[in-house]
């Protein structure tokens, strides 16, 4: 995947990359409560998968914030023109593969696409990664749960891909479907006010997506 250098000599946040780089556990993380209710009822209408048009939103949405598209790269930083997912499809045995998605395509092209690379990975039932990790988005799922927080595993050093990860939906006191989203980012290329700006662009799409769905 194409990306460009960030040069740190002109970083606004250079100090903060080299400090948060420093620590042991320099990952930040934040679960928010979206409204789901009507991509829920919009994809009952359609007969397609919430799951993978949820998918769809999220990752454009993380697109849309370029901090989220930045990866610690030999000590530096590199910035992805484009950055596809890796998610993870359970196997009958209650293990699991990696499925790697594009989503750079309108949502009626993505949905076969995407269904038939999910089937391919089953029967593949692989966890090799792919060649192009380093710039993906990684993707999970907790469909059992309604949760409140979330912590996930990482392996340290360089590796500084964002993780999305959601949950079961439960409704409110006002009978909206509300689901639980959460990022994790490298803290050295991401501060809070980008993560809101992913939810921001999140919840954007959400309804935007609601209402073509209603046409």
């Amino acid at each position: 995947m194409a990306y460009r250098a960030i040069d740190l000599e002109r970083y606004a946040r250079r100090r903060h990359f080299e400090y948060f780089s420093s620590l042991q556990y320099p990952y930040v993380g934040v679960t928010q409560q979206m409204d789901a209710t009507d991509l829920v009822a919009g994809c009952k209408r359609r007969g397609c998968s919430f799951y993978l048009a949820f998918l769809h939103a999220a990752a454009l949405s993380a697109d849309d914030v370029p901090e989220l598209r930045r990866r610690i790269h030999g000590g530096g930083i590199v910035e992805y023109d484009a950055c596809p997912t890796s998610h993870i499809e359970l196997l009958d045995d209650e293990t699991y593969c990696y499925c790697t998605l594009r989503h750079h395509m309108p949502l009626d092209e993505y949905l076969p696409y995407a269904q038939a690379a999910r089937e391919a990975c089953r029967r593949r039932g692989s966890i090799e990664e792919d060649a192009d990790v380093e710039s993906m988005y990684f993707i999970s799922t907790l469909p059992w749960l309604h949760y409140s927080a979330l912590i996930q595993p990482v392996a340290g050093g360089e590796e500084s891909n964002p993780r999305i990860t959601w949950g079961r939906f439960a409704r409110d006191e006002r009978g909206r479907c509300m689901l639980p989203v959460t990022v994790l980012a490298h803290h050295a290329l991401v501060d809070g006010v980008h993560i809101a700006r992913f939810y921001q662009s999140l919840e954007r799409r959400l309804r935007e997506l609601a209402a073509d769905m209603e046409a």
